[in-house]
């Protein structure tokens, strides 16, 4: 009898970027910059290869949405029942970090929970932009990112995760976290291989 994870066929290659949005989850000051309210450092590590994804995205006319956690200032919120307050709207804390600056022609997209999707529009900015791919980007890869990831995947869009774009909470949650991701959700590439085949 085949243990579970041997019914797994898919070796992440098997893949197009059909009709791809580009996704950059949380790459806000106050998770990525010093001074930040819940920072991971080892998510300004994810910056050089993003930006290369963002000047193709930008270069072939394609959607980069940034989707960011934002909070309401002195508003009671679910979500500091378990972490810190952080990401409140209007603050520096809750900006994208300037290294990857949204352009007029981006979209950005407000979150209180950590999927993407959860109550917030971008189902619908990404059907009314006629996207079936998401390449998602950004931190942590274990909370934020993963459950963009699970959402997407949930509503019938192909998922493309550059490793080399993401970032966990520590080693362990990033390889677990990408294996289940490929294993069940999506695909794990590189973003060297997303720009190949852009």
């Amino acid at each position: 009898m085949k243990g579970f994870a041997e019914h797994f066929v898919d070796d992440g290659s098997n893949y197009e970027l059909t009709d791809p949005a580009l996704l950059i989850v949380d790459m806000v000051n106050d998770f990525c910059k010093e001074g930040g309210a819940m920072v991971l450092p080892e998510g300004m590590e994810t910056v050089e290869p993003t930006q290369r994804l963002i000047a193709a995205f930008r270069a072939k006319k394609l959607p980069i949405i940034f989707i960011n956690d934002w909070h309401r200032a002195g508003k009671y919120d679910k979500e500091f029942d378990k972490r810190a307050p952080h990401c409140i709207e209007g603050t520096w804390g809750g900006k994208v970090i300037d290294e990857l600056a949204p352009q007029p022609e981006d979209y950005q997209i407000p979150k209180r929970r950590f999927s993407g999707f959860y109550q917030t529009d971008l189902d619908l900015v990404l059907r009314e932009l006629g996207r079936k791919t998401v390449v998602v980007t950004g931190v942590v890869t274990n909370i934020c990112v993963r459950s963009t990831c699970h959402d997407a995947f949930f509503r019938g869009y192909q998922v493309v995760v550059p490793r080399d774009c993401v970032r966990a909470t520590g080693p362990r949650e990033q390889e677990s976290s990408l294996w289940d991701i490929e294993t069940h959700f999506g695909a794990v590439t590189d973003s060297n291989t997303i720009l190949d085949r852009l």
